[in-house]
């Protein structure tokens, strides 16, 4: 495969269980080294970049669900900040202000005080969307965030990252299951498939090609590109 992450984007990665996607976001991620070939930062290779740098670089946000006693919404949030600050972990007043403006842009001021336990699991994850932007990378990688979300909560947090995308600039890059919510939202999709190869292009492009109907094969599944949907054949 040879394919990019571009700026100001919100890019999908689809595809049926065991197409390697844990794998392919694993490897973005610098969690393990790559099967083969070459990850490139910014024309840089990925091996050649420290840990600490790579932190100012790659956000993460992962499907675990979060279980911390005693620490607010605010407290998390600030955990971004960990590459820029000191040994002691102090924040400065620069760093609070990134960080009061990333609770802002995701939209969880009336949070900041509660206790992460106390949360929903679209709250849960609103916070951890903040506690990147807080991180101040370019690039932000998330492992099926809409995972345990009901569905408004889906359409929500998808529709926030998008905005961040564009708004601000990130590259965002996330795994889902959620077909049809990817394909009205995305800019981009990268679909996997088993002994297939990467198929990338807009979600437009890949419906016109028929990519989108080839990669997820079923009796009971259809896609129709008119509406560029998934139809259920009973």
């Amino acid at each position: 495969m040879s394919v990019a992450l571009h700026e100001g984007e919100l890019c999908c990665l689809l595809g049926a269980n065991g197409a390697g996607k844990s794998t392919l976001l694993r490897t973005l991620a610098a969690f393990q080294p790559a099967l083969s070939g070459e990850l490139l930062i910014d024309n840089r290779r990925l091996n050649d970049i420290s840990p600490r740098e790579l932190s100012t670089m790659v956000g993460v946000v992962l499907t675990e669900r979060i279980r911390m006693a005693g620490i607010t919404v605010r407290d998390m949030v600030a955990m971004g900040r960990s590459p820029y600050t000191n040994f002691w972990g102090r924040l400065t007043a620069e760093d609070d202000a990134i960080v009061e403006e990333a609770i802002h842009q995701v939209g969880i001021v009336e949070l900041t005080h509660r206790q992460i336990s106390t949360l929903s699991d679209g709250e849960r994850q609103k916070v951890m969307v903040a506690k990147a932007l807080a991180q101040g990378t370019p690039i932000i990688l998330l492992d099926e965030p809409t995972a345990f979300l009901d569905f408004p909560s889906k359409v929500e947090l998808m529709m926030l990252l998008s905005r961040l995308a564009h708004e601000m600039g990130k590259s965002i890059f996330l795994s889902t299951h959620d077909l049809d919510l990817a394909l009205q939202t995305s800019d981009r999709l990268w679909l996997m498939g088993k002994n297939m190869p990467l198929a990338v292009g807009t979600p437009q492009e890949l419906a016109t090609s028929g990519e989108l109907s080839s990669y997820f094969p079923s009796p009971h599944l259809t896609f129709d590109a008119a509406s560029m949907r998934f139809n259920i054949e009973l």
